[in-house]
């Protein structure tokens, strides 16, 4: 059997969960069937498990306009759909390969596995950065491909029930769970100080946690609303980069600034760091705060587990199915206005999360048995190989192939 993965993300271009996710299931998939990857960027790929080719847009697509970054994507999928050579079946991931998958499906006549790590319909704030006219063009590749995919799978029992809803066409026993997985023994605690000090992060005193991208949908304001009320001994840590839009990083730059004269202690970290700078900063963190309002599982949450680090997370999407609440963790209750999780009440979602915050800070003893009960309960149902092992079955069910 050979596979071929489309994908925006994959190393050394990796600034989210899906990209995580196809690093990881490549390299796992690569031990039991063919495995070649396709993916947006540059050539110079770290090295890999697999074969890699990168695309670029086209290059007359330029200008101003934000929906020209939506048609640059679909440049891409076009170019990546071309030339295969004998694969058994297509493997996308997001809407920004969706339309890829859909094409190879069409020109090659093979089965096309589309994997869910958001969905376009639930992110209105993408119109933000794509434009309206962009947004519309994100949401016929996404809708495009999943209709027409032969198995879509959902990262979360919450995403599945996501998808049914945004897409009634899709047949639901289409529709197959396999949650993201984490890799435990390179994620796990690191007990060196070297990139908390080259950050400006104070290792004696505890702090505050945030890794992602500066997106709505991430939460990064409801925790800078909720870092007034937070215990002022702590140290609030964002490493939080690649934005969405010029106007949201200059917001939460106004935003992390104000904070900073009325607090002290905050460290802003502003890029995606290397991953090994990530696992350091988990492994000392005092809290993990994910406050996303939309998060289809929330891998972050895994690794920060991982690390032994105690979560505090938004009840919302798949992240019950990760984190336990009062486990290896608090969930912090929330209630959507709307189907794309805007909160229906701000100020109580962002005191709810100072509320849980302080009380880890405030019991240490209850901070660290979360954290290891996070480990181990990552290590029992959240690993690559088990999602390789489920992914391969779909793949031989979709195929028709019967393994020897």
């Amino acid at each position: 059997m050979k596979v071929v993965l489309f994908t925006r993300e994959y190393p050394p271009d990796v600034y989210g969960g899906a990209g995580v996710h196809v690093e990881y299931l490549s390299r796992e998939l690569a031990k039991r069937v063919a495995v070649e990857v396709r993916k947006f960027g540059r050539g110079d790929s770290v090295s890999a498990p697999v074969p890699v080719q990168a695309f670029q847009p086209w290059e007359r697509l330029a200008g101003e306009a934000p929906y020209v970054a939506a048609l640059q994507v679909m440049s891409v999928d076009l170019a990546m759909a071309a030339g295969l050579e004998g694969p058994s079946l297509v493997h996308s991931h997001t809407w920004y390969a969706n339309f890829a998958g859909h094409l190879a499906k069409l020109l090659y006549g093979v089965p096309h596995v589309a994997t869910t790590h958001s969905l376009e319909p639930l992110r209105p704030w993408k119109a933000e950065q794509l434009g309206s006219g962009g947004y519309a063009l994100s949401c016929f590749c996404e809708r495009t491909g999943l209709e027409a995919a032969d198995a879509v799978i959902a990262v979360s029992g919450a995403m599945r029930r996501d998808i049914l809803r945004a897409y009634p066409a899709i047949d639901p026993s289409r529709v197959e769970v396999i949650h993201n997985g984490i890799d435990p023994d390179q994620y796990r605690p690191d007990p060196e100080t070297d990139v908390l000090e080259r950050y400006g992060v104070d290792p004696g005193k505890p702090y505050v946690l945030f890794v992602g991208r500066i997106t709505r949908q991430k939460g990064i304001t409801h925790l800078l609303e909720a870092a007034p009320d937070i215990d002022r001994n702590a140290q609030i840590v964002l490493c939080a980069g690649a934005p969405d839009t010029p106007e949201f990083e200059r917001e939460v730059a106004s935003r992390v600034e104000e904070l900073a004269g009325e607090r002290g202690g905050v460290v802003w970290i502003a890029k995606m760091l290397d991953k090994d700078e990530v696992i350091q900063l988990m492994s000392h963190a005092a809290v993990f705060v994910c406050p996303s309002t939309y998060e289809p599982l929330g891998i972050v949450n895994l690794e920060a587990m991982a690390c032994r680090a105690p979560v505090v997370a938004t009840a919302t999407g798949g992240i019950p199915e990760v984190v336990e609440d009062r486990r290896t963790g608090f969930l912090v209750p929330f209630e959507p206005m709307d189907p794309w999780g805007t909160p229906a009440d701000a100020k109580a979602f962002a005191s709810g999360i100072a509320e849980r915050v302080n009380a880890l800070l405030s019991d240490p003893a209850l901070a660290r048995a979360f954290g290891e009960a996070g480990r181990r309960r990552l290590i029992e149902r959240f690993t690559w190989s088990s999602v390789a092992e489920r992914t391969v079955s779909l793949y031989r069910r979709v195929t028709g192939e019967i393994e020897a």
